[in-house]
């Protein structure tokens, strides 16, 4: 089954999103039976190093994904430079209406964890690649991402964000004319607190008619 989640998350409403997905999983425990010959097995806590007499094992770290550069992605985007943002995704070939251009990858990490790398209050401009998977799950695309995370936002968008089976796809929305800038609607949450100025910290140059001068999925009219 297709979840569709148009927004990327700004981290100063991530832990009021925690609570707003109203899907339940039901998880089950099984425990093996004891016998003569096999002893109950037990649980027990993996370190994240641990001690050898032989050596010390280390955990994985996620690598830093490499910076951007301008060249060809795959048979429907090419990256170049954009004039809503830095650096833009842009269409090689006329696309489909339903295509799924490129997956949305990174580091998947807990709501804690991004809390602790990202605090929006300490920031002087809004910058993560954060983007919701589920209720206890976000995926960073700053770590072991790909070229996904350059595609910007629009308020008039021509792809969205569709999650299906733990993965996040971009899909176009519509038939998309060849050399067109890529982009999708982030449509951060709105906070009724929110004041113009926390709502121009994510502000927004997209340039579209409908512009509503963020990136906050509000109908608050901000001063032009």
């Amino acid at each position: 089954m297709m979840t569709v989640l148009p927004y990327r998350i700004s981290q100063q409403r991530l832990c009021s999103l925690r609570g707003t997905f109203s899907t339940t999983f039901a998880a089950s425990q099984t425990k093996p039976m004891a016998t003569k010959k096999s002893k109950p097995q037990q649980r027990r806590r993996s370190p994240v190093r641990r001690n050898t007499k032989s050596k010390t094992v280390v955990a994985k770290r996620a690598r830093r994904s490499p910076s951007g550069k301008a060249g060809l992605v795959n048979e429907w985007m090419e990256l170049r430079q954009s004039p809503i943002h830095g650096l833009g995704a842009f269409s090689l070939t006329d696309i489909p209406k339903g295509t799924r251009i490129i997956e949305y990858t990174g580091e998947k990490i807990s709501n804690a964890e991004a809390d602790r790398r990202y605090d929006d209050e300490a920031m002087r401009q809004h910058h993560t690649f954060l983007f919701i998977l589920n209720e206890r799950t976000c995926v960073d695309a700053a770590f072991e991402g790909n070229e996904s995370r350059f595609i910007n936002h629009s308020c008039d968008p021509n792809c969205e964000a569709v999650i299906e089976r733990g993965h996040i796809w971009i899909e176009a929305l519509k038939k998309i004319p060849a050399g067109t800038e890529l982009a999708y609607d982030y449509a951060y949450e709105d906070d009724p607190d929110y004041t113009e100025k926390d709502l121009l910290f994510y502000a927004c140059r997209c340039g579209a008619p409908n512009c509503r001068g963020t990136i906050v999925n509000t109908r608050k009219k901000l001063k032009r």
